[in-house]
């Protein structure tokens, strides 16, 4: 559809319709976008595919899980167990930490489980070279993940 280069800034939202695609590769076209100053809006967060074995996956984010603070509990890290969350939290990670630009540009995004009727009306892009190659048995989704992590609908 659209590429990231033909998207001009504006005041409405750019709408990312992240069905099928790969985690990783689309985080990295979205930070591209929040760097640009656009204010963007992930929906389908939960159609989202992640590359690799289903039991690898699970196996890498429970230990994930596990990291925790030995000295007080109230220290440990917030894990998210939503698909919207966990894509929050991979986008911020494609954002500069230690620029005032980073935490500016996370601050314009949006992520949705499902399609909110506000932004329905909104024309969707989606990246082509962001989206899965083989047959989509071959990934796991991100609605997989959060609901063997703890997610409750």
């Amino acid at each position: 559809m659209a590429s990231q280069e033909t998207v001009v800034q504006t005041d409405k939202p750019i709408v990312v319709d992240a069905t099928d695609h790969i985690a990783g590769r689309l985080s990295s076209h979205v930070a591209k976008l929040l760097l640009k100053g656009n204010r963007v809006s992930v929906v389908n967060c939960e159609k989202i595919m992640i590359s690799g074995t289903r039991s690898n996956i699970i196996k890498e984010y429970r230990n994930f899980l596990e990291i925790s603070s030995v000295i007080h509990p109230r220290h440990t890290p917030v894990h998210p167990r939503r698909p919207d969350t966990i894509m929050k939290k991979m986008i911020r990670g494609m954002l500069p930490r230690k620029k005032p630009s980073g935490l500016i540009a996370h601050k314009r995004l949006r992520t949705y489980i499902g399609s909110p009727k506000e932004l329905r009306s909104f024309e969707r892009i989606q990246f082509e070279n962001a989206k899965i190659k083989r047959s989509p048995s071959n990934y796991t989704t991100m609605g997989e993940l959060g609901r063997v992590i703890g997610w409750t609908e």
